[in-house]
């Protein structure tokens, strides 16, 4: 019998060797990770400029917001602009599908899961992630502009996420639109009524958000942005990215 508020040896021991091997797998998920994020940078140097849409991957092929991503995708790919999307089913099928189409890049940012995500075929340049935050990463350090279609949780988690960089300065200020005002008016309601009625946001947050529906004034709205200035990275915005 071991005394009281004493761990016995062999116990001890073995507590020891589980948190050597757990340290172990800990440092090599580590390098694992790096590399990761050392083969998506290198393979996607070449995407500039680049617009990443996100959205459902539950919107079935052929309904209106599906049709309407895949204009949007050619229009955008027509006007030379990269695009890219998670690249699975549903709304990311349809980014892809009307890149595709287009005259620039299709771009498939994929991810290992349980359900739901699989490949779609419209993909110029297909890089699949295991770590949703290196994924995440690659979304915002390679984006001239955000589209956001309707979509569930994950929708919500880039969206709220690019708001978020943009607002704390961490990324540069670029166009943020959503598209689908009927399906939007709800959630910028509330964020007017609560976020900053309680002073949880400013109200001028809210301006770094755009509601555009048709195709060709969300291309219009984003060449608008960069008139002044050109697509190219300005060195301070290049800093950004790299401390993001």
């Amino acid at each position: 019998m071991s005394a009281k508020g004493k761990i016995p040896a062999e116990i001890a021991a073995t507590k020891t060797a589980s948190r050597t091997d757990d340290n172990a797998r800990e440092a090599w998920r580590v390098f694992g990770i790096m590399s990761e994020f050392v083969e998506a940078t290198e393979r996607l140097s070449v995407v500039r400029p680049a617009v990443s849409i996100f959205g459902s991957a539950r919107i079935a092929a052929g309904s209106p917001y599906y049709l309407l991503t895949e204009v949007i995708a050619k229009k955008l790919s027509d006007s030379g602009f990269a695009v890219i999307s998670g690249g699975g089913p549903g709304i990311m099928e349809a980014a892809n599908k009307g890149a595709y189409a287009g005259k620039s890049l299709s771009v498939g940012l994929n991810i290992q899961l349980p359900r739901e995500q699989s490949n779609n075929p419209f993909q110029d340049v297909s890089q699949t992630f295991r770590h949703f935050f290196t994924r995440k990463y690659m979304f915002v350090k390679l984006a001239s502009a955000y589209v956001v279609m309707p979509g569930g949780f994950g929708t919500l988690d880039e969206l709220l996420e690019a708001l978020t960089l943009i607002q704390t300065k961490k990324t540069p200020k670029i166009p943020l639109i959503l598209v689908g005002s009927d399906f939007w008016n709800g959630l910028l309601v509330w964020l007017r009524a609560r976020l900053v009625t309680d002073g949880m946001i400013d109200a001028a947050d809210l301006d770094l958000i755009q509601v555009i529906d048709a195709p060709e004034q969300i291309v219009a709205a984003i060449f608008d942005h960069y008139q002044t200035r050109g697509f190219s990275r300005l060195p301070e915005e290049h800093e950004l990215l790299l401390n993001l």
